[in-house]
């Protein structure tokens, strides 16, 4: 099979133009002059430098570009600017909240030329299918969008693990760079699972992307001898050195899930080689992205934070691109790579005054000048809400079939807005159910299958999520098929669950019979068709209405769909029932019966 390629090879009569305009025989169709231009093979800035472009490629860098410039060359004069490589973001997940064409308004204008993205979200919702649509959507856009193949890393065992012919499929296009992260816990637990699909891809001649948050030394170890290539994950600078010795890149995370640069920079000074380290983002929200930007803010952070500017751009630039092995394609400003480049204001002020991708300006003074392209996607990946039914308040009740007045229950608890643990509570068992406890802080939780088995659903408890009334639910649960629900009233659970129905995807928060705030999701359940702009007023008041119903985190529905991911430690939850990611086993929610009698 012949997947869809991504880099065409160089014709002759291409590289003969290459070759004609380096030596002044055909003129450039652009060339910018008299630039500090940031060399990052050799980390040093050429002053008073010209970069001619033919084409998508470039074909020349150096002094007196003259010759190369004809009557209908485009010249940009960057006399006392910086011209630096397009930022790469090596690490991130676009298949969340916007889609490529919102999400590339503001990316583009910041400078960011390529992306490499996840693509595990479409997977368990849409197959292999969904995923091809997805990769349509990032296709033929103005900067290049790459992608990894999802290994399907799922507690719930109905979406775990991607098939092996789908894989092959995905390995065979040149826009798939190699197998996402698989987390390193599944991967040791259950080796003949992942190990076969680590080898496929590693024959096909792709990279092992990696995770191993957590890991102690020696199961790092043992994952790193499995093939894998990079993390993203660590948060301490000895974290990051230990992965290093081992030959691994490191992503050095700053996003809207987690910020972890100004606590790694102190490796600036540890007198190590840095050319494994790199900047990524793990995605970033709506609200952050209109306000912060995106790779270009990353990379200010790294030089305010202290790391030496060349260094910071190889960072982002060109170590990005040697771990993908496409340095022969991007990553710098030399013969024959493409011809993507920012101009900065100097080198100290990532703020891009003009962007240049595939040859083209497709930015200027902080205003896109070339539209991405939008996508259509097919009905299939828009229709992945598929239960058949309304759900009703029954539907969530927990019910203790012996005789017996109280039972000490497993529970989820939040000890952070993202990190969960095991604990054990007793709970009165009243008409024969166990009810949400708002005073105590025990809710309800419930994983409700969306697609595969649809209408399956477990109901646990969770302590700490602080909703005192109301309800609220996300279909774009991690890692899995579920829209999650967290409920302190059974009914507004059904009501959320059956408004995310309604929407075909989305985020709901509603109380005593009443919709409070709501976002639709119709795309794969995960994406809306929102502009930018909009999609961020949504998510800011689905925060608002859930702090109000007293919910304490930052991003409240971060907090929820994270509850069925198999990366975050470590009591979780799926339609099959609740996880430890201790051991991957499934655990039950009735521990103890305490007492017999009435009931």
């Amino acid at each position: 099979m012949s997947g869809y390629r991504l880099f065409s090879t160089l014709e002759p009569d291409r590289m003969n133009r290459l070759i004609k305009t380096a030596i002044g025989q055909v003129p450039a169709d652009m060339v910018i002059i008299n630039g500090s231009v940031v060399n990052v093979y050799t980390k040093e800035r050429m002053e008073s430098c010209n970069v001619s472009i033919c084409g998508d490629r470039i074909a020349r860098v150096g002094p007196k570009a003259e010759h190369t410039i004809g009557p209908d060359t485009v010249v940009i004069d960057a006399a006392s600017k910086t011209v630096i490589p397009g930022l790469i973001d090596g690490h991130t997940h676009l298949a969340w909240l916007f889609s490529a064409t919102e999400f590339l308004k503001y990316a583009m204008k910041g400078g960011t030329t390529t992306i490499i993205t996840e693509t595990l979200e479409a997977l368990p919702v849409a197959g292999v299918a969904g995923v091809i649509d997805f990769l349509e959507s990032i296709r033929d856009q103005p900067i290049k969008i790459l992608a990894t193949a999802p290994p399907m890393v799922s507690i719930s065992r109905a979406a775990r693990r991607i098939a092996a012919q789908d894989l092959e499929a995905l390995l065979d296009r040149d826009d798939i760079l190699g197998l996402g992260e698989t987390y390193w816990q599944a991967v040791i637990q259950e080796p003949d699972l992942y190990l076969p699909l680590f080898h496929q891809t590693l024959a096909a001649g792709k990279l092992l992307e990696g995770h191993s948050a957590g890991a102690s030394f020696d199961k790092l170890s043992a994952y790193a001898a499995a093939g894998i290539s990079s993390c993203h994950e660590p948060i301490k600078t000895e974290e990051v050195i230990d992965r290093l010795r081992m030959g691994i890149y490191v992503m050095v995370r700053e996003g809207s899930i987690r910020r972890d640069l100004a606590d790694i920079a102190r490796i600036k000074d540890a007198g190590l080689d840095l050319r494994r380290l790199i900047l990524s983002t793990d995605g970033v929200s709506p609200k952050d992205l209109i306000e912060k930007g995106y790779m270009e803010y990353v990379l200010q952070k790294a030089i305010d934070c202290g790391f030496d500017p060349i260094e910071a751009i190889q960072m982002a630039t060109l170590n990005v691109a040697e771990h993908f092995h496409l340095d022969h394609l991007i990553g710098g400003i030399a013969p024959g790579r493409c011809a993507d480049l920012l101009i900065l204001p100097d080198i100290h002020t990532i703020t891009p005054v003009t962007v240049i991708s595939k040859g083209r300006v497709i930015a200027q003074g902080g205003e896109i000048k070339v539209q991405p392209r939008a996508h259509t996607y097919a009905p299939e990946s828009m229709e992945t809400i598929r239960l058949d039914r309304n759900m009703i308040a029954d539907d969530f009740v927990i019910r203790v079939n012996n005789p017996v007045s109280t039972v000490k229950v497993r529970v989820i608890k939040m000890v952070s807005d993202l990190v969960t643990q095991e604990f054990y509570e007793d709970m009165p068992v009243i008409g024969g159910n166990i009810l949400s406890d708002p005073i105590r802080d025990i809710v309800k939780v419930a994983a409700v299958d969306r697609t595969l088995h649809p209408g399956k659903a477990f109901t646990g408890l969770i302590q700490g999520f602080g909703l005192k009334s109301g309800a609220m639910a996300c279909s774009a649960a991690w890692d899995s098929t579920a829209i999650i629900v967290v409920g302190a009233s059974d009914t507004d659970m059904a009501l959320a669950v059956n408004q995310i129905r309604k929407l075909q995807g989305g985020a709901v928060v509603c109380d005593n019979g009443r919709v409070l705030a709501e976002l639709a999701l119709p795309i794969f359940g995960l994406m809306s068709l929102l502009p930018i702009e909009a999609l961020a007023d949504a998510t800011s008041e689905l925060t608002v209405a859930a702090v109000d119903l007293g919910i304490p985190f930052p991003d409240p529905m971060l907090s929820l769909i994270t509850l069925t991911g198999a990366a975050i430690p470590f009591l979780r939850i799926c339609e099959e029932g609740l996880v430890n990611l201790k051991d991957g086993r499934r655990v039950d929610l009735i521990v103890e019966q305490i007492d017999h009698g009435e009931y």
